[in-house]
């Protein structure tokens, strides 16, 4: 069926393959995030990453919780999406992370601005207290009106 030469160069080829597949290349995923002002203490999906400016290698894309606290300011919980790029996506996927020869930088950058802490007026969080238990109890409302 396969005479000695082919069968030796099918050897040679499927050994030079998988000598190969070590040095092929590979995707290095970094995301910084900044603050303003820096040096906030940022937590990624619960987990603390250190104080801004900070980098962080991930694994997935997708949808992060972003926490940042930092004394004398407001601490900001939000989230963010974390796209998907081209190389990250079928079929491109197989070529950048097993056959590409070079390592892919995927670097991406968040900036978040903090807003100063403001102590709440005494006066104004009583008013808005007894508003809301007014609309909480409405009943409430109509037995004072009924008593004058």
């Amino acid at each position: 069926m396969y005479n000695k030469s082919t069968c030796v160069k099918l050897t040679a080829l499927l050994i030079t393959v998988f000598l190969m597949i070590p040095i092929a290349g590979c995707v290095e995923r970094h995301l910084t995030i900044n603050t303003s002002p820096p040096g906030a203490l940022v937590t990624l999906n619960d987990e603390q990453i250190g104080n801004s400016p900070v980098t962080v290698g991930f694994n997935w894309y997708g949808d992060y919780r972003v926490s940042i606290s930092k004394q004398g300011y407001e601490t900001l919980n939000t989230h963010r999406e974390l796209a998907r790029p081209l190389h990250d996506k079928f079929p491109f996927d197989f070529f950048a992370q097993v056959l590409w020869p070079k390592t892919i930088e995927d670097e991406h950058q968040w900036d978040f601005t903090l807003t100063p802490y403001k102590a709440a007026d005494r006066d104004e969080l009583i008013d808005k207290a007894n508003k809301m238990q007014l609309q909480a109890t409405p009943e409430l409302d109509n037995s004072a009106q009924k008593a004058e």
